[in-house]
């Protein structure tokens, strides 16, 4: 509740006894009020909440609802940790063009547990001789322009176990699209994870026992005109010979598969219907190229 604010005498004027007479009952009211409402059940009319939002890069945007796990902030991207499965069920951030064409830095190999993570996160010995791949949810190369924020990417709350043949195939054919589209539509509202209604493959690591999902999920958002426009991905986590538009759906689709709303505050409720609704792939031009080579190549990765 707003404090009252007592108007000061003019010209240096005592208050009269009648005024202060007037503010004292006045105030007996409001406290007569307030116990009133308080003893029936009710509480003090404090303004409503406001949506947690994603702050980064002089950029905001609401975070994904639906989930419980902690929330942490770093500079790059934001993320939702599940102490459960010992990883993200979200990761979300901006991906933006004019940050891709910047020079890349070098690519250091610093995975290490985030201290972020009040309950502890996984370590990289659950991931080593586990035959699994520490993949990345925000790709290492969306943040090459920068030195401390791609370093951030290597923190183990952004990491997850993947087949070495998803990790370095259909998923690394989607994170390289996902650049090629940022780079045409200006830029990309990008949320990315686990698939955590689906029951795990089994676990790695004996200290953390990592959660091996058996999918991912990709769902992207463009605002940007003319043509605004969403997309979502679900793609086992294991060896693909199938094109990328066969795993496309709509954002809508996504949402009912893993219980997660993604952009629930970003836009009004009409133009999110709209544009979740629809996932169009013949509005993100896919790349035979790329098609091809990782069928010819990326594919044969050895275990």
């Amino acid at each position: 509740m707003a404090k009252l604010r007592r108007n000061h005498a003019s010209q240096g004027t005592p208050a009269s006894g009648g005024t202060i007479a007037k503010v004292g009952i006045f105030g007996a009211i409001v406290a007569g009020l307030v116990w009133l409402f308080t003893s029936f059940g009710g509480t003090p009319l404090d303004p409503e909440p406001e949506p947690e939002r994603i702050d980064y890069a002089g950029e905001a945007y609401f975070a994904p609802a639906g989930t419980s796990g902690q929330r942490i902030d770093h500079r790059g991207f934001s993320l939702s940790y599940d102490e459960e499965w010992e990883q993200a069920e979200w990761v979300a951030y901006l991906l933006e063009r004019q940050n891709l064409k910047r020079e890349w830095t070098d690519r250091p190999q610093n995975f290490r547990p985030d201290p972020a993570v009040r309950t502890g996160s996984a370590t990289d010995n659950d991931y080593r001789g586990s035959g699994y791949d520490r993949g990345h949810l925000a790709p290492f190369a969306d943040f090459a322009y920068d030195a401390s924020l791609a370093d951030e990417t290597f923190l183990l709350s952004n990491i997850s176990p993947q087949a070495r043949q998803f990790n370095q195939g259909v998923w690394r054919e989607l994170e390289e699209l996902t650049r090629d589209w940022a780079n045409r539509f200006e830029r990309l509202y990008v949320v990315t994870g686990p698939v955590m209604t689906q029951d795990p493959k089994g676990t790695i690591g004996r200290e953390n026992r990592v959660a091996i999902p058996a999918a991912y999920y990709k769902v992207l958002l463009d605002l940007e005109g003319p043509e605004q426009k969403g997309i979502g991905f679900i793609i086992p986590n294991a060896i693909s010979f199938d094109p990328l538009t066969k795993y496309a759906m709509s954002i809508d689709d996504v949402e009912a598969a893993t219980g997660i709303d993604f952009f629930p505050d970003l836009l009004p409720k009409d133009q999110e219907s709209t544009l979740e609704a629809s996932g169009n792939p013949d509005l993100w031009p896919f790349s035979k190229k790329k098609y091809d080579t990782r069928i010819n190549d990326w594919n044969n990765v050895q275990n």
